[in-house]
């Protein structure tokens, strides 16, 4: 007996790029990602002031530890490093715009459930972030070398504290935000491995430097003013970020070769 060879699924036959198709955005794109994304917080109020208040609740947690442990120096290295670990603190709020995008209502529930497909390359995700978090949380304790401790520190001396950890920091900010500009509203919505969603979010940053330029500088502005709040502010600004973040990703990349992932009922 002869048996039949199988059909080959369809991915196989045609085989996706490893890199997701750009597209390019005009300066001033960004204004409108954060004008679609204030619509979303509002259409889904109750799910992001729920979400809001939890990140409050884990901000001003780790912010306390941090102070607890090491004093100032350690505060200012877990704040600046938020932007590092501040994506995956909006990875659920990807499938509420998913929602919202679908014409449904967005609930808790179904955005729980929305999170489970995902879940095993949003833990690689994580860890990756972790990791990266852990090395610029080891520079940074370097970098308090340069704080002036004792006495009146003078004006020469904190300036140039705050420019050799601002430079520190850029760096671990660039390459972060490269990697996670597009890359996680991708493995909320579609069947792709983590490998091409980063490699595509730093390839559609690349491709738009003006524009995603303009739009990290946006996302560095209201954090901070989140901060400047006592963390109150990021109740909304986490949700609204998230939000926006989902509107540039179907902007930046045409994803629609990709299998939808389907939320499990």
């Amino acid at each position: 007996m002869v048996n039949k060879p199988m059909k080959r699924a369809h991915h196989e036959e045609n085989p996706l790029p490893f890199v997701v198709p750009h597209r390019s955005v005009p300066l001033t794109a960004p204004f409108g990602w954060l004008a679609e994304g204030w619509r979303d917080l509002w259409r889904a109020k109750q799910v992001s002031l729920v979400y809001g208040w939890a990140v409050f609740a884990i901000s001003v947690l780790v912010a306390g530890m941090a102070y607890l442990m090491g004093g100032i120096v350690l505060l200012i290295t877990a704040l600046s490093g938020f932007v590092i670990v501040a994506p995956l603190l909006a990875f659920a709020l990807y499938s509420v715009s998913r929602q919202l995008c679908e014409g449904k209502v967005p609930s808790l529930p179904h955005t729980f459930r929305a999170m489970r497909k995902p879940a095993a390359n949003a833990l690689v995700f994580a860890l990756v972030l972790l990791v990266i978090f852990m090395i610029w949380a080891r520079a940074g304790m370097m970098v308090h070398v340069f704080f002036p401790l004792e006495g009146q520190p003078e004006l020469a001396e904190i300036t140039t504290f705050l420019a050799i950890g601002s430079a520190v920091g850029a760096v671990f900010a660039a390459i972060t935000f490269a990697a996670v500009a597009t890359s996680l509203p991708m493995l909320a919505n579609r069947d792709v491995d983590v490998i091409t969603a980063v490699v595509s979010s730093i390839n559609a940053v690349l491709r738009n430097k003006a524009a995603m330029g303009l739009w990290a500088g946006m996302i560095i502005i209201l954090t901070l003013v989140g901060f400047a709040t006592a963390f109150f502010g990021l109740v909304l600004i986490i949700p609204w970020l998230a939000y926006s973040t989902w509107h540039s990703y179907r902007d930046l990349l045409d994803v629609s070769q990709w299998p939808i992932l389907e939320a499990p009922e």
